[in-house]
């Protein structure tokens, strides 16, 4: 059969790389994909935003089925055109994609349903937000409601650091109609995890775990990004720490949005804080992480393609993982998350078996830059130190001119092994 997938980045790279090697899928489109990606998948010069022209470039290929990977086309009802044309899709619709796309509308649905997650307090006031900051002391973390690739989180270690986050969202208009509102939330003590799990309606499959590195530079510093690098298995958390953040939070998740009226079919993506009284929610995602998807995919053993269908189709697909370990580690453009430049010359591209691409373009042969994250060194291995050093070996051949990454992808886990 022929698989469509939609976006351009490292998680629909890997998502095709995956499709690819299943015996049920002949040809993988990539829509509209980008030049790190063509050994394995035809990109087609289609924009994610375009929904009539993927609807009809769906239908004139046999496409038998389409997985949306970002968030935006999600929240602009991709899922919804696509079904009622009658297509296999498989992404939440509008309704249901709105638990990633309102921080505020999550925060209300979790404490509606009983989903462990921090107090909160939304306003569109910058006065009241302040007032809310100065009775509640640092730290505290700001939210803008909407989407913001990941930018829009700043977790204020200082009431100054919280007033500016403030200003920047409610004055500036950083975020334009995603920060609207403001979600200032409680902040949580504990290690982080990301928990993504296959959904339709109340099925849930759990994947194994991962944790993603948001934090710009090495030791968490700097600005929060759309994630840095990951590693998978999680050894800090034990299978029944897994398994209670499935039973806590995404299972009451899929009931609860089957009950609200919105069913959720497609990944929905867990960030918990692992705390002393349990899981909690610091948000949800309506679609695979990114670059999570880069490490837990290579895990996964069973064929993508037919689990996928075999949900689609009311059942319960049976998933096998690998014992071993993948680590990932992304190389940026200088600048990100904040302003840098573009079309700057990739000299050479890392030699990984699991090197999956992203903001990258193609001139005459040449690879240059075309976005923030560029690229994913990932390399799999019995144990994450020699995945880990699988990975920083192969990077030390890349130019760093105008490309930088974390050095300390994975050292809390390895810290934590020893």
């Amino acid at each position: 059969m022929n698989v469509l997938v939609i976006g351009s980045g490292g998680r629909e790279h890997v998502l095709a790389w995956k499709l690819a090697a299943s015996p049920k899928v002949e040809k993988v489109y990539v829509a509209p994909g980008n030049p790190g990606m063509e050994n394995i998948a035809e990109c087609v010069n289609i924009e994610e935003k375009e929904h009539d022209q993927l609807v009809e470039f769906a239908k004139e290929n046999q496409v038998a089925l389409t997985i949306v990977g970002p968030e935006a086309p999600l929240l602009d009802g991709i899922t919804d055109r696509f079904q009622e044309e009658g297509l296999k899709v498989f992404g939440p619709t509008k309704e249901a994609a709105l638990i990633e796309g309102s921080k505020s509308f999550a925060k209300a649905f979790m404490h509606r349903h009983g989903i462990p997650t921090g107090s909160y307090f939304v306003t569109s006031d910058y006065e009241k937000a302040v007032n809310h900051v100065k009775e509640n002391g640092a730290p505290i973390v700001i939210k803008a409601d909407g989407l913001a690739a990941g930018k829009g989180v700043t977790v204020a270690m200082s009431k100054e650091e919280a007033f500016t986050a403030l200003s920047d969202i409610l004055q500036d208009d950083k975020f334009g109609k995603a920060g609207a509102q403001v979600v200032i939330e409680e902040y949580l003590e504990g290690e982080e995890l990301s928990l993504m799990a296959f959904v339709h309606g109340e099925t849930v499959i759990p994947m194994v775990g991962a944790q993603d590195h948001k934090r710009a530079y090495d030791n968490d510093e700097g600005p929060n990004t759309g994630g840095m690098g990951a590693y998978s298995p999680v050894p800090q958390f034990t299978d029944e720490d897994i398994a209670r953040a499935v039973r806590e939070v995404l299972q009451p998740a899929a009931t609860g949005m089957v009950k609200d009226g919105r069913s959720f079919t497609g990944v929905l993506y867990a960030g918990l804080m692992m705390t002393d009284s349990g899981p909690q929610v610091i948000e949800f995602n309506a679609r695979f992480g990114d670059p999570e998807a880069q490490v837990v995919l290579p895990r996964l053993e069973s064929d993508l393609a037919s689990a996928i269908l075999e949900l689609l189709d009311g059942k319960t697909p049976k998933l096998t993982w690998s014992h071993d370990a993948v680590l990932g580690v992304v190389a940026a453009s200088k600048g990100y998350p904040g302003a840098y430049e573009k079309k700057k010359p990739i000299v050479t591209l890392p030699e990984a078996e699991l090197l999956f691409c992203a903001g990258m373009n193609k001139t005459n042969d040449h690879y240059e830059t075309a976005g923030g994250r560029v690229l994913l060194v990932a390399e799999k291995a019995p144990t994450l130190k020699e995945a880990k050093d699988k990975v920083y070996n192969e990077l030390k051949n890349l130019d760093t001119n105008h490309l930088f990454y974390r050095t300390d992808i994975g050292d809390k886990a390895i810290k934590r092994l020893k």
